[in-house]
C-alpha cells in the first residue's frame, strides 16, 4: 500500500511543477510580446487626409539606402501631380548591412516627434548627403562619434534650435522604442529590402528597385481615373 501511495504522491508532484513551469513560461512569452504601438506606424506626406477615394502609397525606405534615395524624387514628382487623390505613408526598414541605418532612422522618428513638419525635410537631406553616412567612412568611428554626428547633421536640416533636443531624443528610449517599431512592422509586411512599395495595401514588384515617373503613372493613372471595364483590365497588375 506505502509502495503505490508514494506513486500517486510522486504523480500528483510531477503534475504540479509542469503547471508551475508552463505558468511561468507563459508570463515569460507575454512579457515577451510588445502591445501594439498607440498610432499606426509610418509618416504622412504632409499630412494629407486619406477618404474612400484616396489613393494610399506606402513607400519602405532606408536612410542610407542608395536605392531608397533614388526612388524618392519621382515619387515625389507623383506626389505633386495627383495632390489630394494620393496619400504617401513613409515607413522605415534600417537594413542591417547599412551601418548607420538604424541611428539615421532613429533621428527622423526624433525629429518627426518635434516637429512633424521636418520630417520629411530630414529625409530629404539624409538622402542628398547620405554617402557621409556610408559603413566605408564611418568604418573607423566609434558609435558615439557617429551619433554625435547625425545630431548635428539633422540639426541642420531641421534648424539649429533642434539641437540639443536632438540629442537628448537619443537617450530617450521612447524613441528608440518607435524605431524598433518600424523595424517590426515593416518585417511583419513581409518587407526585406528597400525601396518596397504597396498601393493600396497591395505590393508592387521588383522590390529593392526604384520606379521613375512614367512607371508610377502607368500604375495610379487606372486607379485615379478609369472606370468600368479600363479599371477592371488593369488589376491584372496586383492580381
Amino acid at each position: 500500500m506505502q509502495r503505490p501511495q508514494f506513486a500517486t504522491l510522486l504523480l500528483l508532484l510531477q503534475s504540479v511543477l509542469l503547471s508551475f513551469v508552463i505558468l511561468s513560461s507563459s508570463k515569460w512569452i507575454v512579457k515577451a510580446q510588445s502591445l501594439p504601438p498607440t498610432k499606426p506606424d509610418g509618416f504622412v506626406y504632409k499630412n494629407r487626409r486619406v477618404d474612400l477615394g484616396t489613393i494610399v502609397v506606402e513607400a519602405f525606405f532606408d536612410p542610407v539606402c542608395p536605392d531608397s534615395r533614388d526612388a524618392w524624387p519621382p515619387l515625389k514628382q507623383v506626389l505633386e501631380h495627383y495632390g489630394s487623390r494620393v496619400s504617401l505613408v513613409v515607413h522605415l526598414l534600417p537594413l542591417p548591412y547599412h551601418d548607420n541605418a538604424y541611428a539615421t532612422s532613429r533621428a527622423l522618428h526624433i525629429a518627426n516627434t518635434l516637429n512633424s513638419s521636418t520630417t520629411f525635410c530630414l529625409l530629404e537631406w539624409f538622402f542628398k548627403y547620405q554617402e557621409r553616412f556610408y559603413n566605408a567612412p564611418t568604418h573607423n568611428m566609434s558609435r558615439a562619434a557617429v551619433v554625435d554626428e547625425i545630431v548635428k547633421f539633422s540639426a541642420e536640416a531641421v534648424g539649429d534650435t533642434y539641437l540639443s533636443a536632438i540629442a537628448s531624443g537619443f537617450n530617450d528610449k521612447k524613441t528608440d522604442l518607435l524605431t524598433r517599431v518600424s523595424f517590426k512592422f515593416s518585417t511583419s509586411r513581409g518587407v526585406s529590402g528597400t525601396p518596397t512599395f504597396f498601393v493600396n495595401g497591395f505590393v508592387l514588384p521588383d522590390a529593392g528597385s526604384p520606379l521613375d515617373y512614367n512607371e508610377w503613372r502607368k500604375i495610379i493613372d487606372p486607379l485615379v481615373g478609369a472606370k468600368g471595364v479600363q479599371g477592371a483590365d488593369q488589376l491584372h497588375f496586383f492580381l
